[in-house]
């Protein structure tokens, strides 16, 4: 049966996502039509940590997975013997947490007779924006900022990524969690940040933009530091200002070169994915910028920014029409990479 599938617009994936702390699974007919979309989180079970508990994150999985992909299949009103493919993320993340998802993809696939396919992570968030707007238009630029990954891709066709720009140290979203918690704002630190800069002055104090005029990586490291080494040095000083202070030049960097980098491609737009993606001045500065500019700026709903089951069945969608079913031997991989062209 496997080899006889025609993929087209009625083509149901069962998408699965257990990369790190949320459990997802979805239901996406023909690659952009989202049926269900279930995700339990388990931001309380970290939440005293200050961070994602690998062993714990894995745990949780085990434990609600079932559930998360049952309640999928309900919501959609379709019976299993319905879907015609599995989808799972298979990397990046945390080696534990993705052998949940992968284990039980293979499962699934084998009991349905239907093809298995591996996804990769960051794939899979180039394709959230096309879940709420088919229409977009290539080339792209995508900014993909996340906890783990800072990157400008330009998005040239359905599986055909350039690498523009990316971080040489710290993620955008890594330094936020650890501005948070030196702040001790709360987690997840995303947010936390987003909602404590709301109360404060963005140009209190002018942090350093690192690499602003050099080329389109990114650097976020020695921001952090200089975070850091300014609240020592001014105890009294209002959390909320540097908060204000820190996440504007955070944005001010990210902005800046995705604009220039958009320019450069002849993008028809600039398009944010990943969790950073939900930031209020981040997604208002690049709307902005893509105004000045005379081009589309798309931002995903914030439910489609955090990792979720939808973006992987879609990414699988395509990835199953491109290159058929992925063999059943493949295993999680942690540290997989996104393909680029040259």
């Amino acid at each position: 049966m496997t080899s006889e599938l025609s993929v087209d617009d009625s083509t149901l994936v069962l998408g699965i996502e257990t990369s790190c702390d949320e459990t997802a699974a979805a239901l996406v007919m023909g690659g952009l039509d989202v049926v269900s979309s279930v995700v339990s989180t388990q931001i309380e079970l970290h939440a005293d940590f200050g961070g994602v508990v690998p062993e714990i994150a894995s745990r949780a999985h085990l434990e609600v997975l079932n559930p998360v992909v049952a309640r999928a299949i309900v919501e959609s009103g379709v019976e299993a013997e319905r879907i015609d493919a599995v989808a799972c993320t298979v990397g990046p993340g945390l080696i534990g947490a993705l052998l949940v998802g992968v284990s039980a993809a293979k499962s699934l696939a084998l009991a349905w007779d239907v093809p298995f396919i591996g996804v990769n992570h960051m794939e899979a968030h180039l394709y959230s924006s096309f879940l709420e707007d088919p229409s977009l238009e290539f080339p792209l630029l995508v900014m993909l900022v996340s906890g783990g990954h800072t990157m400008l891709i330009e998005m040239q066709d359905h599986g055909c990524y350039r690498l523009v720009g990316q971080t040489i140290d710290d993620a955008a979203g890594e330094a936020f969690d650890k501005v948070a918690r030196f702040l001790d704002l709360g987690y997840p630190g995303g947010p936390a940040i987003d909602e404590a800069a709301l109360r404060g002055d963005p140009e209190a104090i002018r942090f350093p933009r690192a690499m602003l005029n050099d080329g389109y990586n990114f650097s976020f490291s020695g921001l952090k530091t200089s975070v850091m080494n300014y609240v020592r040095k001014h105890p009294d000083v209002s959390s909320d200002d540097v908060a204000a202070s820190f996440q504007a030049a955070v944005v001010d960097v990210l902005v800046t070169k995705a604009r220039r980098a958009a320019a450069e491609i002849g993008a028809t737009g600039i398009v944010l994915g990943g969790g950073v993606a939900a930031n209020s001045l981040l997604r208002e500065e690049t709307l902005g910028a893509c105004g000045e500019d005379g081009i589309q700026g798309f931002l995903p709903s914030r439910s489609m920014c955090t990792d979720n089951a939808a973006m992987i069945a879609a990414a699988g969608w395509h990835r199953l029409r491109s290159d058929g079913p992925t063999p059943l031997n493949v295993g999680a991989i942690p540290n997989l990479r996104l393909s680029f062209i040259d």
